[in-house]
């Protein structure tokens, strides 16, 4: 194959960029062909006439020599293979975006405020640098046009922020892995046989999204021209990310609020201008809004409250709401959105109370309420304890054995004290007696809530059941104060006591259950049903729970009583 000799400069421009000797060698050899010597065609005469003068003219032309097949196709297939494998940022993060704050006044706080806001931002609309990475430098430091490419991580060489030291980005991947803040990061990228990177006209790295700046662009708090650049899979989240960087921090520069263009040109030749600050209308119904909030409102108080929320309204000829929705208010998607600012304008407290006419209480829930209240007016007071609970709890402290038939398991659990979902209430009443032993005696509590038993009828595997608990706690417990607090709520749904054996009402009969004291328990029969158990709590159970007093427990299922 020929050694074929062609212009560097001409080849540059045709390839859209320059290189350093380093890079486009290791670009040839990436490509197939062989760099042979970079020369001019001064020092190619000298070297045929045996000249030892080897210094160059900085007028002279620069010349590549390698072993290419035709010249005149060595342009198009470099600039094709470049454009295919090299510079095509699509198969990883394909959007940029950009813009420019001059004269900015950075003070101590509002430095630390500008730095705050990017990691806020990191952290939720850009879900964590995966959808988008914003970036902001030194305009000052820097020499545009910009380039955002894709490269192999071996060729991307800078020193990152906060470093002394030149890296490459293969390199830095292993040098973060150590970063209790960057690590979490590298997962994005690191596996892409290419990576991000912005260069300036200079192939100074600005920045290696999503994971780090580069050292030489950094802000101080000397900067006084700021280029922010968001990079990202999501478009339109970087556009909102974008504007809302520069509609906060344009408040800083020279001359306020004046935020500069910048012109993103794709591969394709597509050219966008960025930030698109433009303000787009919503119309509102004002029904919609009377409706939904329940008031009567008119399209001038609308607007008027709409107003106050920094959204600028008017009436439209309809006699509707004409929304014109600001780039600072990127959570205004839809009427609901425009209907929630004017309910909080006008105040959650002061609009009417009122039950919706399609709103029906189940059954189950008014028996709740009602049960609630009852009890409460025997003088107990209502506690809500934990769902989640720990196998101990749930069994050995209470004495029972666990057949693996009742409990649902949490598969992962975090903790110890959050292993399963709880069969019964009595161990959240107990511990919360436990925690307030020092409470001054008796004390009477109760609690309403659902436990969840394995149950294969169902798709899920499992059930829910409504239960009511309640505890009576000293000196004086007894047998007697927990039946009669049994008695009146089974009174309150209008349950006869009956001679057992009768299933027209409810009647007890003697029990057997670990966690109570023999012959001091009973269970409840409703109808034919067991659908609870009360008695004296048996003094292990207390000791295992650090309660010193005795207690009294009665513990039935609310459902069975509809």
């Amino acid at each position: 194959m020929p050694t074929v000799s062609v212009g560097r400069d001409l080849l540059f421009a045709a390839l859209g960029r320059t290189y350093t000797q380093e890079e486009f060698e290791e670009v040839c050899f990436s490509f197939g062909i062989e760099l042979d010597d970079v020369t001019t065609e001064k020092a190619i005469i000298r070297k045929e006439k045996h000249l030892d003068d080897d210094a160059v003219d900085e007028d002279e032309e620069v010349f590549t020599k390698s072993k290419f097949p035709q010249i005149d196709t060595i342009y198009f297939a470099l600039k094709g293979w470049l454009k295919r494998s090299v510079f095509s940022t699509s198969s990883i993060r394909p959007h940029v975006v950009c813009a420019v704050l001059r004269g900015v006044t950075f003070t101590e706080a509002s430095y630390n405020s500008f730095i705050d806001l990017q990691d806020k931002l990191h952290q939720n609309i850009c879900r964590r640098r995966t959808l988008v990475a914003i970036g902001t430098h030194d305009l000052d430091t820097l020499q545009a046009p910009f380039t955002y490419e894709a490269l192999p991580p071996s060729s991307i060489n800078f020193v990152p922020l906060k470093q002394a030291k030149n890296f490459r980005a293969d390199e830095l991947m292993e040098f973060y892995r150590s970063d209790l803040k960057l690590k979490k990061f590298l997962h994005i990228i690191e596996n892409s046989p290419v990576f991000p990177v912005l260069y300036d006209n200079n192939r100074t790295v600005l920045s290696l999204p999503p994971i780090i700046n580069g050292a030489h662009s950094a802000i101080t708090l000397k900067t006084k021209n700021v280029f922010i650049e968001c990079t990202a899979t999501d478009l339109t989240k970087a556009k909102i990310v974008l504007n809302t960087m520069v509609t906060a921090f344009s408040a800083y520069c020279e001359r306020k609020f004046e935020i500069e263009p910048v012109e993103v040109i794709y591969s394709d030749g597509k050219s966008y201008i960025y930030p698109d600050l433009s303000i787009y209308n919503m119309d509102v119904s004002l029904s919609y809004v009377n409706g939904t909030i329940g008031v009567s409102l008119e399209a001038e108080e609308v607007t008027d409250l709409l107003n106050r929320m920094q959204l600028r309204a008017e009436q439209s000829v309809s006699g509707d709401i004409t929304v014109f929705v600001p780039p600072t208010r990127s959570d205004i998607l839809h009427p609901c959105d425009v209907m929630e600012d004017v309910a909080i304008a006008y105040g959650y407290n002061n609009i009417p109370k009122r039950k919706p006419a399609s709103l029906k209480t189940l059954a189950l829930n008014e028996l709740t309420d009602r049960i609630k209240l009852e009890i409460a007016m025997d003088g107990f007071t209502e506690v809500l304890t934990f769902i989640l609970g720990s196998w101990r709890e749930n069994f050995a402290m209470l004495n029972r054995k666990d057949d693996k038939s009742k409990a649902v398991v949490v598969g992962n659990p975090r903790s110890s004290d959050f292993e399963l979902v709880r069969t019964s209430l009595m161990p959240g009443v107990l511990k919360t007696v436990g925690h307030n032993k020092d409470h001054p005696k008796p004390i009477k509590i109760f609690e309403v809530g659902d436990i969840a038993l394995l149950d294969e009828k169902k798709d899920v595997g499992a059930t829910n059941r409504r239960q009511l608990a309640a505890l009576f706690c000293g000196a004086s417990s007894g047998f007697e104060l927990i039946h009669g607090l049994v008695d009146r709520v089974m009174e309150s749904i209008g349950a006869a006591f009956v001679p057992i054996g009768d299933d027209s009402g409810y009647f007890i009969k003697p029990s057997d259950e670990p966690e109570f004291l023999p012959r001091r328990q009973a269970s409840i029969i409703y109808k034919g049903k067991n659908i609870g158990t009360f008695g004296i709590v048996h003094p292990e159970v207390l000791i295992n729970f650090d309660i010193p007093e005795p207690c009294s427990f009665a513990e039935l299922n609310i459902e069975s009583l509809l």
